[in-house]
């Protein structure tokens, strides 16, 4: 069961992360690239301790959730965070 509430945790974090939203656009050009680092970190850590997981064989279903949120969570955030990023990069180097 503690391998469940584990799962659970890691749910969890991908959620909060979701929700704090952060304002790209007031964003400097190294900082949009800093968070876009922070973000496959995020990403990355977070696969990893999925992967563990499924290496126990435990709450396959569970498991899948977990990978899907993580994804799409981060995507989403990336995605957000690139089109800032070339914006500003086209707005500042390509004028």
């Amino acid at each position: 069961m503690e391998e469940v509430d584990e799962i659970k945790e890691v749910i969890n974090k991908i959620n909060i992360r979701n929700s704090g939203s952060k304002d790209y656009q007031k964003m400097k050009i190294e900082e949009l690239s800093a968070n876009m680092r922070e973000v496959m970190k995020f990403q990355q850590d977070i696969i990893q301790r999925i992967e563990d997981f499924e290496g126990k064989g435990l709450q396959h279903d569970l498991i899948n959730y977990a990978k899907t949120i993580c994804k799409n969570t981060a995507e989403r955030e990336i995605l957000k965070i690139q089109d800032v990023y070339l914006k500003k990069i086209e707005t500042e180097y390509l004028k």
